[in-house]
């Protein structure tokens, strides 16, 4: 397993590498920060990156897609020393293959790094309960969104739902008007329908509805 390290403090990843070679890990390189772990997993092509989540210039979260984009088949671990459930998430859901903190006996390191090679995810103890509660959480509120989008939907038509949406964002009804190529009179008539649909009572309550219920799930 060719292995390479990042972290920026030069004590620890001295320190990490001396421990990986005493177990026979062939470690083909360093790096100090996002940027350069970038050049040398390009140039090194490892099987296995370490990567610090907190790097100076680019952090470990950020250059694992890049990485991934050039080299599929290696495998990110992040390892930090900060137990946090929303980096935990991001760095799963950006590609890496498992997520240690530095608090691990050197004999619990190895072997969830070991586990790599038979497909397993390898996370520090009770890390993956709450990775599975953080997915299923949010599985849940994508459901709801789209739920609610369907209420909406149910009520009004596309057009309807294009001005509200553009209501939410602030902007005037002639504005709105300009935008969709209708008269401020015609956008005032569908805000009244909009209104008498959702059965509000003025614009102020509009914005609220819709940006509470997310009118259109797809827009950004």
């Amino acid at each position: 397993m060719k292995v390479m390290l990042v972290d920026d403090h030069p004590l620890f990843l001295e320190g990490l590498r001396n421990l990986m070679e005493t177990y026979e890990f062939e470690v083909v390189g360093t790096a100090g920060n996002g940027y350069e772990a970038v050049e040398k997993a390009r140039m090194l092509k490892p099987d296995v990156i370490l990567m610090d989540i907190e790097l100076p210039g680019c952090s470990g979260i950020d250059v694992i897609t890049p990485i991934k984009s050039e080299i599929p088949q290696v495998k990110i671990v992040m390892l930090t020393s900060f137990d946090n459930d929303k980096k935990l998430f991001e760095a799963i859901k950006r590609g890496a293959s498992g997520y240690l903190l530095k608090n691990l006996r050197a004999d619990e390191l190895l072997y969830l790094l070991q586990t790599l090679e038979m497909g397993e995810t390898p996370l520090s103890p009770g890390l993956a309960a709450r990775l599975l509660e953080q997915f299923a959480r949010q599985e849940n509120e994508r459901k709801q969104d789209v739920s609610m989008g369907r209420e909406l939907t149910g009520r009004l038509n596309q057009r309807q739902i294009d001005i509200l949406n553009l209501v939410t964002k602030g902007m005037t009804y002639k504005e709105i008007g300009v935008v969709m190529e209708l008269s401020e009179r015609t956008i005032k008539y569908h805000m009244k329908r909009i209104m008498e649909a959702l059965h509000i009572e003025n614009r102020v309550q509009v914005i609220a509805y819709a940006s509470r219920e997310k009118a259109n799930p797809n827009d950004c």
